[in-house]
């Protein structure tokens, strides 16, 4: 072969050689991003006080529980201090129903002689307190099945206390106290009474608590509709026009209020119990889109 051809020949072969043998990249596939699970919130729950209307509070119970909304928290205030520990004990919505069909009113009534023509309040609260630590297994706070708190007010100073360990009877029946009702309750050098004079829907300290998302129920009345034709019932009616300005601030801070329509029904109202846990049913079923909506998004937040 002619030196020259011989010479292209040997050039374009190992030019072509070069081209086969350029290095390969081999680009592995993009992983597909996994979707970012929803997050565990604490869902917590804030039962107001209001004394009878607080039938109410099972019936939201109810509605929840059969959407599968169970709260991780439960605080409570008065009548909500009363349901909220027989809930954080391990009773579901239709043991607490069928607990409140079985009470009897004078269970919990064990009134007080006045001494010296004076008395600081006609119920003991004695029969309140063993009536809840009988209902709750005789646990304290601390051993319930779910977090508890019970709020009550310091008769001394005003400020609220969050009760969350101890005897559980005894925190209800401090959070229960309502003035010239209930004698107050004297804990450890500390007298307390009612928790509505301080947090009548006490969504607050749901959230000191660990809450994420807080549904907090309302039953206190408004001001211009509860007939007021007993002593108990101007109490109670003192109590709701001073609790309508503190919730006014304390709700703001609830993901979702639920308000049951109990109308009229008076505080100390016991015949009504059933209609009272139905309207808190209705009422907690009529936003569950609502609350189903934003418990979604707080857990994608």
């Amino acid at each position: 072969m002619h030196p020259r051809r011989l010479f292209t020949f040997a050039l374009a072969a190992f030019a072509l050689a070069g081209c086969g043998t350029t290095p390969h990249v081999d680009t592995a596939p993009a992983t597909p991003q996994a979707a970012q699970p929803p997050r565990k919130i604490k869902i917590g729950l804030a039962l107001g006080g209001g004394a009878a209307r607080g039938f109410a509070h099972i019936g939201v119970i109810k509605a929840l529980e059969a959407q599968g909304i169970y709260p991780d928290i439960v605080v409570g205030t008065s009548a909500g201090s009363v349901v909220g520990a027989m809930y954080a004990a391990g009773n579901s919505g239709f043991q607490l129903q069928k607990m409140a069909f079985d009470m009897d009113e004078a269970a919990i009534s064990d009134w007080a002689l006045p001494l010296f023509g004076k008395s600081s309040g006609v119920l003991k609260g004695e029969a309140l307190q063993a009536y809840v630590n009988k209902a709750v297994n005789n646990q304290p706070m601390e051993k319930l099945k779910i977090p508890f708190g019970a709020v009550a007010s310091d008769l001394k100073t005003g400020q609220p206390i969050l009760f969350q360990r101890g005897n559980t009877g005894m925190a209800v029946r401090a959070s229960s106290s309502v003035p010239g009702v209930f004698q107050p309750v004297a804990i450890n050098g500390h007298t307390y009474v009612d928790g509505g004079l301080v947090a009548p829907v006490p969504v607050r300290f749901a959230r000191e608590m660990g809450a994420d998302f807080v549904i907090a129920v309302n039953i206190s009345t408004q001001a211009d509709a509860q007939a007021t034709v007993s002593s108990l019932e101007v109490i109670m009616q003192t109590f709701s026009i001073m609790g309508q300005r503190i919730n006014q601030f304390e709700l703001k801070d609830a993901d979702i209020v639920i308000q049951p329509a109990l109308g009229k029904m008076g505080s100390s109202d016991f015949n009504s119990r059933n209609q009272a846990i139905l309207a808190g049913e209705q009422a907690a079923a009529a936003l569950m889109p609502q609350i189903k909506q934003k418990l979604e998004a707080k857990r994608r937040l």
